[in-house]
C-alpha cells in the first residue's frame, strides 16, 4: 500500500527536468488522498490481476497525466484530475477484459431475476428477500453484483471526452475544455429525473460507492446499480442531442 511519501517512478524522473519532477512530486503528495478515495470507490472492481495497489499506481499515473495536460493549477483541477484518475483505472480494467463470459452471464441473470422479483412484490425487494428468492449467499450476491456494475460501467470521463471532442475539436487548452465539459454535465444532469441526478451526483461528485449510495437513498444495491446504468445512458443521449 502506498503511503504519504510518494515518489515519482524512476523512469519518469530520469526523463524530466529536475524542477518539473519536484513540482509533480508535490502534486502527487497533495492529491494522494484524492487517488485513494477514487480507488476505494472502485474497490469492488479489483481482481486477481488488477489489485488495490495496482489501482493506486494507475491512479497516480492518471494524476500525473492530468497535471501535465491541465496547465496552471486552479480550483477546478481536482474535478479534472478525478476524471483522469478514474479513467486510467477503468481503461486498464477494460483492457484486461477480466470478466469471464460465465460471470457476465450470471450477472445478467441476477439483474433479470431482481427485476422479476420487483414486479412480483410490486415494490423494491430487500437484500434478504433477494437472497432467499435466488438461493444464494450474501457474498455470492455482492460478488455477482460487482460484475454487473462493471459490465455496464461507463465513466463520465469517456462519455464527456467523446461528446466534448465532437463539440469542440479545435480546443487545445485543457482549462477551456474543462469549462466546456463542466457546462455539458450541469446542463444534462438538470434534465434527468431527480433520483438519477442524486445517484450520479453521489457517485461522480461525492465519490461514494454504489453500496454507500444504496444506504444513503434507502434502496438495495441492485436497484442503485440499475438506476446508475439508466442514468448514464440517459445522460449520454442528452449530451449528444445538445452538442
Amino acid at each position: 500500500m502506498l503511503d504519504a511519501q510518494v515518489s515519482l517512478p524512476d523512469e519518469y524522473v530520469d526523463a524530466q527536468p529536475q524542477s518539473s519532477a519536484v513540482n509533480e512530486g508535490e502534486i502527487l503528495r497533495q492529491y494522494l488522498p484524492l487517488v485513494k478515495r477514487i480507488v476505494n470507490q472502485l474497490r469492488p472492481h479489483c481482481t486477481a490481476t488488477v489489485g488495490i495497489d495496482d489501482m493506486e499506481q494507475l491512479g497516480l499515473m492518471g494524476l500525473l497525466e492530468a497535471s501535465r495536460r491541465y496547465g496552471e493549477m486552479d480550483e477546478n483541477f481536482p474535478i479534472f484530475a478525478s476524471r483522469r484518475i478514474r479513467g486510467s483505472i477503468l481503461d486498464e480494467l477494460r483492457r484486461r477484459d477480466w470478466r469471464p463470459r460465465q460471470l457476465r452471464q450470471q450477472a445478467h441473470d441476477l439483474m433479470n431475476k431482481v427485476k422479476l422479483l420487483t414486479k412480483k412484490l410490486a415494490r423494491e425487494p430487500s437484500e434478504q428477500e433477494i437472497l432467499s428468492e435466488l438461493g444464494i449467499t450474501s457474498d455470492e450476491y455482492h460478488r455477482t453484483l460487482a460484475v454487473s456494475q462493471a459490465e455496464e460501467l461507463q465513466s463520465l470521463d469517456t462519455l464527456i471526452q467523446e461528446s466534448g471532442e465532437a463539440y469542440s475539436p479545435e480546443v487545445e487548452d485543457e482549462g477551456t475544455q474543462q469549462m466546456i465539459d463542466h457546462n455539458m454535465i450541469v446542463f444534462a444532469l438538470g434534465k434527468l429525473p431527480e433520483r438519477e441526478q442524486v445517484i450520479l451526483s453521489l457517485y461522480y461528485l461525492k465519490e461514494l460507492s454504489l453500496k454507500e449510495i444504496a444506504m444513503v437513498v434507502g434502496l438495495t444495491e441492485a436497484r442503485v446499480c440499475q438506476l446508475h446504468k439508466s442514468a448514464v445512458k440517459n445522460l449520454q443521449v442528452m449530451i449528444k442531442q445538445q452538442f
